[in-house]
């Protein structure tokens, strides 16, 4: 590389995989010393498709991330492929993995049950729910429930729940299940197996996923940070923001942050005539927690009709007098919740809800 250099340069380095391979050579890069800069996949990739004729392999991508960088230098946000960062990463990454895995597992349980129980939905709210879960294996198909009693079925159910369930929810199986019918199938022991193993693993993974959960809570405290202090930020959302911004120095103001998670609008104009326009661009894992995190905030409760946080609901209620869209108005909200966050991560501060007069919502 150094023949390359002429003196009174500064090599600067782009990357745009910080977090997987890249991030072993980021760190070999920032130990000699050089400079190196986040490149955003969607830059590269929109640099890509400018051209007349795309191309994919590893030297035209490196062309497009080179000149993604040569563009945007000042702009992009320095590399910092900090231990703990990477770990939080990597810890969110596996409970994402987990959680798709038990998606797929209760899809495949509602298949089977299908089957053996066509009235299933009818008897458990949540397929996967505690009580269910007991409930499936140990009767995977109503032949199991042979002979068993409505005081039996109520005795197992009572255990199942932690005294939850009453006396008519058994009744109410039996019944369903003798409405349905002979259900029986041939190769019925294969069938039950089945559904006896999806239970076990579903089972397995929900304790995965509050392992994974208290591990994240641990590691995210180290940080010192607070995020959790503010409505609707639990460990899991905490988690996924510190691991999608990583180092929240690397970004010296909001601004940065806001266009870097696709928040802040972009400038479009044309034949004089200027105007804000909402972009595709920046991480959309980020924009998809700010997202979610405004449509916490301007949530208001079933019961007393009261708003989860008043701030944001009076300030959601203003954007749409001011003549926004729903849609507009709760990109305000996630606007200054990037400000907010910023601040939070960066001071280590906590949230403090601002007390307004409680009114409940028209």
């Amino acid at each position: 590389m150094n023949r390359y250099l002429t003196e009174g340069l500064t090599p600067v380095f782009g990357l745009e995989d910080v977090g997987g391979y890249g991030r072993d050579v980021a760190l070999y890069l920032i130990e000699q010393g050089y400079f190196v800069k986040f490149v955003n996949s969607s830059l590269s990739n929109s640099e890509r498709n400018s051209y007349a004729m795309t191309q994919k392999n590893d030297s035209w991508d490196a062309q497009c991330v080179a000149n993604v960088l040569i563009r945007q230098l000042p702009h992009l946000p320095d590399t910092s492929p900090s231990d703990i960062h990477w770990v939080i990463g990597q810890l969110v990454g596996r409970r994402n993995a987990i959680i798709k895995a038990q998606t797929a597992l209760k899809n495949q349980l509602h298949i089977q049950l299908n089957y053996h129980y066509p009235s299933y939905k009818d008897f458990f709210s949540e397929v996967d729910g505690k009580t269910a879960l007991a409930f499936w294996e140990s009767y995977p198909s109503p032949s199991h429930l042979k002979g068993v009693t409505m005081e039996g079925l109520r005795t197992f159910l009572l255990e199942a729940s932690n005294n939850a369930c009453s006396t008519r929810k058994a009744e109410k199986i039996l019944l369903f299940v003798q409405a349905d019918g002979e259900v029986k199938r041939e190769y019925q022991t294969s069938r039950d197996f089945i559904i006896q193993s999806m239970v076990r693993n579903i089972s397995y993974t929900k304790q995965e996923i509050k392992k994974m959960d208290t591990e994240l809570k641990v590691t995210i405290q180290k940080l010192g940070m607070q995020l959790e202090t503010m409505p609707g930020i639990d460990t899991v959302t905490a988690s996924a923001l510190i691991a999608e911004i990583g180092d929240i120095h690397r970004f010296t103001n909001s601004d940065k942050l806001a266009r870097y998670s696709g928040v802040a609008p972009i400038k479009m104009g044309s034949g004089g005539k200027e105007t804000m326009k909402k972009t595709k661009q920046g991480n959309r894992k980020l924009y998809d927690v700010f997202y979610n995190l405004a449509v916490q905030q301007v949530q208001v409760s079933k019961g007393s009709k009261i708003p989860r946080n008043p701030v944001f609901y009076a300030y959601y209620n203003q954007k749409q007098s001011e003549g926004k869209s729903k849609s507009q108005a709760l990109l305000c909200i996630m606007r200054r919740l990037v400000r907010i966050v910023y601040g939070m991560m960066k001071n280590k501060t906590a949230y403090i809800l601002l007390r307004m007069p409680e009114t409940k919502a028209s």
